[in-house]
């Protein structure tokens, strides 16, 4: 009999074993918890990978991911995903500028008493969180080059960068829906005053931009595209941002910048309407927010400047000198209209792709 119902058992196994999976591939999966956050690759986010996003899954459990695309293609997907109601993303980084715009509102979701929390901190700036997001960081949109010989003359203005007799070599400009910015260096390079920039005149930009177009080699769309083109020795001088030149910089690379070229930007980090992460979203945010080490450690590698002042006196001498300074923001670095730039967006791009084609 005992010999028997060992048999049994044997030839039971194969069976039992087979139900056993098929009950496991039925019952349902406890997805790890996670937030998703739309941001523009390369060493920008890997400085806000090392400084802010695994602190906060350590500190909560919560997996941070990230989707990388351009910013033109972060501002129409975030767009389409509210329209159709069908969003997979939580959060995404947009321009400061744009984060004031009637069509950021419409896509992401009002912060504004959400923000509440952090109005009695002293430490922050008074436009840390706002309705339209929390400000990531501010930085600026610069002139960058290729250093030479010690003695070598450098370039530091918008003009130097339309003189390729003086300073020969390729060029890189941006090329996204944000073209304000290439615009108005050149409006610069052709002697318009800093404080008669605005509003912009558009025929006079693409004018002077005729004049250099040959030289440029690089239209980059992305922050990561600007580091590889300089890399690769694409180019020689370029606008781009200064997280990219810092962490260029920081790599060793031959990179050099002027703040007599620069225009002040930032990125804010916005909520889609319907995130799917909603509450996890809210924490990342927070985390952010309420950690001076977490911003002093991402600005450090990205010489940006961050929105608590307790995390500038984190920072480093080295990494506070290479930050605008007061003289450079009174003397050179242009604030743009950011109400100019919103209510004539539709016609800047138009009059852009008009011109870049």
């Amino acid at each position: 009999m005992t010999a028997l119902l060992s048999r049994s058992a044997e030839i039971l196994k194969p069976t039992i074993a087979s139900l056993l999976s098929l009950i496991a591939l039925t019952l349902p999966t406890l997805a790890a918890e996670q937030v998703i956050i739309a941001s523009t690759g390369g060493a920008y986010d890997q400085a806000l990978k090392e400084a802010w996003f695994d602190p906060f899954t350590k500190a909560t459990g919560i997996e941070v991911v990230t989707v990388v695309a351009t910013n033109a293609e972060m501002r129409a997907k975030a767009a389409a995903m509210v329209k159709t109601g069908n969003v997979n993303w939580d959060l995404y980084l947009d321009g400061e500028i744009q984060a004031a715009s009637k069509a950021h509102r419409e896509v992401t979701e009002d912060l504004t008493e959400y923000c509440r929390q952090f109005a009695g901190r002293k430490d922050l700036s008074a436009n840390a969180c706002s309705a339209g997001g929390a400000l990531l960081q501010s930085t600026a949109t610069l002139l960058a080059y290729r250093t030479g010989k010690s003695g070598d003359p450098a370039p530091e203005t918008w003009a130097d960068m339309w003189d390729t007799e003086k300073f020969p070599g390729e060029r890189a400009f941006p090329n996204f829906d944000d073209p304000w910015r290439v615009m108005a260096a050149a409006l610069l390079a052709d002697g318009v005053k800093r404080d008669e920039l605005f509003p912009l005149d558009i025929d006079r930009a693409l004018a002077k931009l005729d004049k250099i177009r040959p030289s440029i080699s690089l239209w980059w769309k992305t922050g990561d595209q600007s580091v590889q083109g300089f890399r690769n020795g694409e180019y020689s001088l370029g606008q781009i941002w200064l997280t990219r030149a810092k962490a260029m910089q920081t790599e060793g690379l031959p990179i050099a910048w002027s703040y007599k070229a620069s225009f002040l930007v930032g990125d804010r980090i916005a909520l889609l309407k319907g995130a799917p992460h909603r509450d996890n979203a809210l924490k990342l945010i927070a985390f952010w927010l309420n950690s001076p080490a977490a911003q002093a450690k991402a600005c450090e590698v990205l010489s940006c400047t961050p929105p608590s002042r307790d995390a500038i006196a984190l920072m480093s001498e080295e990494a506070r000198l290479t930050m605008p300074q007061g003289d450079d923001v009174r003397d050179y670095v242009i604030v743009p209209d950011a109400e100019w730039i919103n209510a004539n967006a539709a016609m800047l791009l138009q009059r852009w792709n008009e011109w870049i084609r």
